[in-house]
């Protein structure tokens, strides 16, 4: 089932996401074969790294089972080094030719980050650390005349976008030379549907902001 083209991973990706979305899912993959069949190693058509929030979980929400996406999360989707070493793990050894980041509306960590850069209380502990993170991505839009919540949530996905393939040379020689897709998805809670919002390595149309 090993997909070798990012456009295949692609659009295997969101044909799964248009099955959950309809409410017609087959739920791939999730049995007792299929445990036993990947058991020796795996082979995932995409790295996923989207935001650690508990509604957005990537084999439901793409309607995939086992061993089809390496999953990456934390609050925010923000990226250090740990998140890109394990993204550069699924496509230099794993051999994934899609990585997607995925965001999502009413996100926790944009709000706070929204509400820090107006002159909020910034919270405590690590969770401070997650918020700075995302801040720059809420002024980018804002410096950009963009500073309604669903604006801001595609700013920090395509900055997400941008910055692993700045930081990272092994993904961006890949997508140089046509082995690798990423792309940024924004996921929408109330309808479950994962919308287009960058897109690198992959001719893939962003739909325009309405």
């Amino acid at each position: 089932m090993q997909t070798s083209t990012p456009r295949a991973a692609f659009e295997l990706l969101m044909a799964g996401n248009q099955r959950f979305v309809s409410g017609a899912p087959e739920h791939p993959n999730q049995d007792a074969t299929r445990r036993t069949e990947i058991a020796p190693s795996q082979q995932p058509f995409a790295v996923l790294f989207g935001c650690s929030d508990s509604r957005l979980a990537a084999e439901i929400i793409f309607d995939r089972g086992l061993g089809d996406l390496f999953v990456v999360r934390t609050a925010g989707h923000v990226a250090g080094a740990e998140v890109l070493g394990s993204i550069e793990y699924g496509v230099s050894v794993l051999d994934a030719p899609l990585v997607v980041v995925l965001g999502h509306d009413s996100c926790g960590a944009i709000a706070a980050a929204r509400d820090a850069a107006d002159g909020g209380r910034v919270p405590g502990g690590f969770v401070r650390d997650v918020v700075e993170r995302v801040t720059p991505s809420v002024l980018a839009a804002r410096a950009a005349g963009r500073d309604q919540a669903e604006e801001i949530l595609a700013e920090h996905i395509e900055q997400t976008v941008d910055l692993l393939l700045e930081r990272s040379r092994a993904l961006a020689e890949r997508v140089a030379a046509g082995r690798l897709g990423v792309v940024g998805l924004s996921y929408r809670l109330a309808d479950g549907s994962a919308q287009l919002v960058a897109s690198r390595g992959i001719d893939a149309a962003v739909p325009a902001a309405s």
